[in-house]
């Protein structure tokens, strides 16, 4: 038999005997056979490449070199096969690739919020917090409103039909303002005082593009010995301009509101046909029955408080015109944040 005729015998055993290899074992028999440096069949074969003429050189070395890769790649194949699990009929072969997911995003609430307290944070601010479900004192009587005011009406809040969380303290509400923190805040601190709180509030409102029965507020309060309006309205201004870009227009007209005197609501620019404003909150200097319910002395100390709309920002900022929106969990909208 020639050369050539004993390189492919040689191939076609291998291959054969490769491919029945049960286990790791019996492959390694296999190459140790085959390709072995010392005893192996491929080694007995290039010793007689010498009896070959200088004519049959070139091709039978060719020969050579592509049986011995083909056996090579053959053994390498093989012992990945037999490395892998053992697959159970109908079970989970893990050596599949495994189905790809895609990592979410911070809600672009989340991220409003997040800006708002960094802005608020180089204003001197630092962010407090309180409960979401709250008694009528701190949603009512300590920020000046009377039983008879129609903002307790039991319609206009989302009053619990539970009992009280604790025996004696009367009727428990979802916060309809963060102005119940600036509350918890003085009653445990004394002035001067710089805090915000950022957070849901509820109201039983009529749902459309600009109104949510739940929607998050932005409480801003500073006490002090000579706090003054001018003060209030330069705060809300460097605000508006910090987080929106110096093209918005804040203005402020005049309001009431029972926990501040004066007070004032605070419009932004929305640049929509027929509609060129906006309301984003309310504000106004501390009254002084308010300081007084947290044992300040309205004659040494004076305060402002102001309450914004988180949603109504976002929406300006990124020309969404649906509050909506933030709450249908599309995730087509939520990709673009």
């Amino acid at each position: 038999m020639d050369l050539i005729s004993q390189l492919d015998e040689f191939e076609r055993a291998a291959l054969a005997e490769i491919a029945g290899a049960a286990d790791s074992t019996a492959l390694e028999a296999v190459r140790v056979r085959y390709l072995g440096a010392r005893q192996g069949r491929l080694k007995d074969l290039q010793g007689s490449l010498g009896q070959a003429t200088k004519a049959e050189k070139p091709v039978v070395g060719k020969r050579f070199n592509d049986v011995k890769n083909a056996v090579t790649a053959a053994l390498d194949e093989r012992k990945r096969t037999l490395s892998r699990p053992a697959v159970a009929a109908g079970g989970l072969d893990v050596t599949l690739p495994g189905t790809p997911f895609e990592v979410g995003r911070r809600h672009p609430l989340m991220q409003t919020i997040d800006e708002f307290k960094d802005i608020m944070g180089r204003f001197g601010f630092t962010a407090a917090d309180g409960p979401e479900i709250e008694d009528e004192y701190h949603n009512f009587e300590a920020l000046n409103i009377p039983l008879d005011h129609p903002a307790r009406d039991p319609l206009d809040n989302f009053y619990l039909a539970t009992a009280s969380l604790t025996a004696g303290t009367g009727p428990r509400l979802l916060r309809s303002q963060t102005s119940t923190v600036q509350i918890r805040v003085m009653e445990q601190q004394r002035p001067p005082i710089r805090i915000i709180s950022v957070g849901r509030v509820y109201r039983p409102d009529t749902i459309d593009a600009t109104h949510s029965c739940m929607f998050h507020q932005m409480e801003g309060l500073m006490v002090g010995e000579t706090v003054t309006m001018a003060e209030l309205k330069t705060v809300l201004r460097l605000f508006a301009r910090a987080y929106l870009g110096h093209d918005v227009h804040i203005r402020f007209r005049p309001s009431f509101f029972p926990f501040t005197e004066p007070s004032v609501e605070v419009d932004m620019s929305w640049n929509e046909p027929g509609k060129p404003w906006l309301e984003i909150g309310g504000a106004g200097m501390v009254d002084p029955n308010v300081l007084s319910a947290v044992g300040y002395d309205p004659d040494r100390v004076s305060g402002f408080a102001f309450g914004l709309g988180v949603e109504r920002f976002c929406m300006r900022r990124y020309g969404i015109r649906d509050i909506r929106l933030f709450t249908n969990n599309d995730v087509r909208f939520l990709r673009q944040f």
